[in-house]
């Protein structure tokens, strides 16, 4: 157990993705280290050098589309030539989160036709300035899709219906599918039934990077490409970021080096302000317990329902 390697009064800091694992958070207590999970990082302006989720999903967004191109086979551009016209690719970006419009943007230098949907009414503005087309699917309920810290909520089964008949019809006009969609602390949205696949042409290409969270695409399954009956290839990766480990790996340092300036006083040494809405918000454990009020009040439910 590396964690009895960690002296107590200590500070762990990381991606310790604590609404996957609460057992870990326990086990932070027990150990006695002050634990800051980076996932954390509220979206305010002053966070922004330490938010490693938008950090690592831009090159997960980037990689996705490369990877997508690298499997599809054929050209994205359209390419005019005395032997003929090819077409361009078309993309469509599900989740236009800061993964879906990297995605977008990098789907557009490629010379592919891009289109995106996202759940939050202010992801169209964003998608259209990329110069790709936004589907909408209800502009009344996409006003309240976003909550206070920028994320989607998860959406009705109403709109979840809507949304799979709009995207239906676009999927049969569609080469490749990036899917991006995740809710914080949930499983992910399943965006794409396997009806849905169906509509897709042979030889197109969805890359799923939800995969990890439960997938938006039924059937996907992580660390594998699985071809569907129609000859569609589901491309399923785990930690798409390390993939480019060392863009990833100097973009974490980064966050995590803006982050100790937070955590370092005048005199060298540790000091835990919970007082700074940033160290409030990530701060896991202290002391010997659960401290932050997302995880302390769910696991001692847990507690007294064993009881």
């Amino acid at each position: 157990d590396e964690l009895a390697l960690v002296k107590r009064g200590a500070a762990l800091i990381g991606l310790l993705q604590p609404a996957q694992n609460p057992a870990d958070a326990e086990a932070y207590a027990r150990a006695g280290v002050a634990a800051f999970a980076m996932e954390l990082v509220p979206r305010i302006t002053r966070a922004q050098a330490m938010d490693a989720l938008s950090s690592q999903a831009n090159l997960a967004g980037y990689k996705a589309v490369v990877d997508a191109a690298a499997e599809f086979g054929r050209a994205f551009p359209m390419m005019m030539t005395a032997a003929g016209t090819i077409k361009a690719a078309r993309l469509l970006v599900m989740g236009a989160g800061v993964a879906g419009l990297q995605a977008i943007a990098t789907g557009r230098r490629l010379g592919a036709i891009v289109s995106a949907t996202d759940v939050r009414a202010a992801a169209k503005e964003q998608v259209e300035s990329l110069g790709a087309t936004f589907i909408t699917v209800d502009e009344a309920a996409s006003r309240s899709a976003e909550t206070a810290e920028g994320y989607a909520r998860e959406m009705g089964e109403d709109y979840q219906r809507r949304q799979r008949e709009r995207i239906t019809e676009a999927l049969k006009r569609t080469d490749i599918v990036i899917c991006t969609a995740l809710i914080p602390g949930r499983k992910a949205p399943i965006l794409l039934t396997s009806a849905m696949v169906a509509e897709l042409a042979p030889g197109s290409v969805i890359v799923d990077l939800a995969v990890e969270a439960g997938g938006n695409v039924e059937g996907s399954r992580p660390e594998e490409i699985v071809l569907t009956p129609n000859r569609v290839k589901i491309v399923g990766p785990a930690n798409m970021p390390s993939r480019i480990a060392a863009d990833a790996s100097q973009l974490y340092a980064r966050n995590l080096l803006a982050f100790l300036g937070l955590l370092v006083d005048k005199d060298k040494g540790l000091k835990i302000d919970t007082a700074d809405e940033i160290i409030k918000a990530t701060l896991l454990t202290e002391n010997g317990a659960v401290v932050n009020p997302l995880f302390s009040a769910p696991i001692a439910a847990e507690a007294a329902a064993s009881n």
